[in-house]
């Protein structure tokens, strides 16, 4: 998972019942039904407030963000916000025992409805669309011809974004202290079929979509999305390896086998298997644990981290709600930022660098620095205590706090993927980099990776979880031909919300030359 192996003992201890479900008791409202292609644009009424509207053409459906949130000074963001965007749900895999209206292929398209090419991003592990709102406004502004369709995998629909758009502010405090409730359980058994398959193939219709367009067609993701990309590219559908569908493969900070671990056996897969997250539910506990429910990740507290960045982007020097998301007080946008920030993050792929806290006082995170967080920091509360904890950005790191905040959760989609299918995991581990000669070479048919012969990308942040030569390593097994780049000073989830454009100019300089 990282540059190094993490110690068995400290993720033992970090992730016993960490990824067992123990999804929390409410009722939301019934998903809604799934039309042959839902068009999901936005516009704001004169309050800023989300209003019902037609759909309109991608080329019309610009992303307008709601006028209360801070404005930024970076000059550039006029030109991003500018850049056309609109969800698109239509007919994904179809999955015995999965509802109609959820057997749904996602995507955010941003650019021009007939573009001369598209690339199509998957975000990470536990990752949504929303997480590559930036870059890709930066790759289409910097190729207004070239289309960026970034991806939502299904369990998304299963989230309620109503009450977390606007700007009721006591609403949106109530949720950061307790959130919003979650689906039971008991109501999802058929998540236990949403692994790689069903992924893959939702992935596929897009695909094809994209390639009714125009013959450029391009796939990548981040973290957990670049092992998708290669296994996409190596796997079997219907007889035709998935790179005869692509020009190339995007890797960010991710690869095949990053989430791999050692090979399972058939009864571990059955029962319980493991990776370098921790321990895994088998195919027979799925129905108990459909999704990831954990004491540091669970759809209650996605919904709390959304409320709390749409505090932080509408008025980030307030005063957070006592009781969220820090035990001191802290303003929205500390609250927001002090756990994803490198030095104060728990696990290493789920940190960035933007800025430092004020009037904080710190001791050594012990547990954090044992998963691999060098110098791992924990925020005791402030050293004033007349005053909240407060945020300086800093300019010289890769992302701007209020940018990312800011675009955390908008109408067309959010940073994460609350409902996130432990039959995933579970399935990466299994399939590895390749499936054959293997137990699971029917079921999950990853054939081609020796045959592999399409151009592939492999962008690194420097302070990640992957390296050049790791990429090195993978395109060693394939025929493919790498060009890699590692991004100066970045943390894992800088390398696609980076307020610079170099991330982009490296994919579109690549993209380039590949184009027919």
């Amino acid at each position: 998972m990282s540059r190094r192996t993490l110690p068995t003992a400290a993720l033992t201890a970090l992730c016993l019942g960490v990824l067992s479900s123990a999804a929390g008791q409410g009722r939301l409202p019934p998903v809604p039904p799934l039309a042959p292609a839902l068009t999901v644009p936005e516009r704001l009424d004169a309050t800023g407030v989300l209003a019902a509207g037609p759909a309109l053409l991608a080329e019309d459906a610009a992303l307008a963000f709601d006028p209360g949130v801070v404005a930024l000074t970076d000059p550039a963001q006029p030109t991003l916000d500018a850049v056309p965007a609109r969800r698109v749900v239509q007919p994904g895999a179809s999955v015995p025992g999965t509802p109609a209206d959820l057997n749904a292929s996602i995507t955010v398209r941003y650019g021009p409805g007939t573009p001369a090419a598209v690339l199509l991003l998957m975000p990470g592990y536990l990752g949504g669309a929303g997480s590559f709102d930036r870059l890709a406004r930066q790759i289409v502004t910097l190729h207004p011809t070239w289309a960026v369709w970034a991806v939502d995998r299904r369990s998304n629909l299963l989230e309620d974004h109503s009450a977390l758009l606007g700007r009721d502010i006591p609403t949106l405090q109530r949720i950061v202290r307790s959130g919003l409730p979650a689906r039971p359980a008991s109501s999802l058994p058929f998540m236990k079929d949403w692994g790689l398959d069903t992924t893959l193939r939702d992935w596929h219709e897009a695909v094809l979509e994209a390639r009714k367009l125009t013959p450029n067609v391009f796939i990548g993701g981040h973290s957990m999305g670049g092992t998708l990309t290669g296994l996409y590219a190596a796997y079997d559908f219907g007889g035709v390896a998935g790179e005869r569908d692509v020009r190339g493969l995007i890797m960010l900070d991710g690869l095949p086998g990053l989430m791999s671990g050692t090979p399972l056996t058939p009864d571990e897969y059955a029962q319980a298997a493991r990776n370098p997250l921790g321990p895994l539910p088998g195919l027979n506990g799925l129905e108990r644990s459909p999704f990831v429910d954990s004491v540091v990740f669970g759809p209650v507290f996605a919904s709390r981290a959304a409320a709390q960045a749409r505090l932080a982007a509408l008025n980030p020097g307030a005063l957070a709600p006592g009781g969220g998301l820090t035990r001191y007080p802290a303003t929205n946008l500390a609250a927001a930022m002090g756990q994803l920030e490198q030095q104060y993050a728990l696990l290493p792929f789920l940190a960035l660098r933007s800025g430092r806290p004020t009037n904080a006082a710190d001791a050594p995170n012990l547990g954090a620095q044992l998963l691999g967080g060098r110098g791992a920091r924990w925020i005791t509360g402030p050293k004033d205590p007349t005053k909240p904890v407060g945020w300086e950005t800093d300019v010289t790191s890769p992302t701007d706090p209020q940018d990312f905040t800011r675009r955390f959760i908008t109408p067309l989609s959010d940073y994460s993927e609350w409902y996130f299918p432990n039959r995933l995991p579970l399935d990466l581990a299994a399939a590895r980099t390749d499936t054959r000669g293997t137990p699971f070479e029917k079921t999950l048919p990853v054939w081609y990776t020796a045959q592999l012969s399409v151009p592939i990308l492999g962008i690194a942040a420097a302070q990640g979880v992957t390296t050049e030569a790791q990429y090195q390593q993978y395109a060693a097994t394939t025929q493919a031909a790498l060009t890699t780049h590692t991004l100066p000073d970045a943390a894992h989830l800088d390398i696609t919300v980076t307020r610079g454009d170099q991330v982009a100019r490296w994919i579109t300089d690549w993209m380039q030359p590949l184009m027919r």
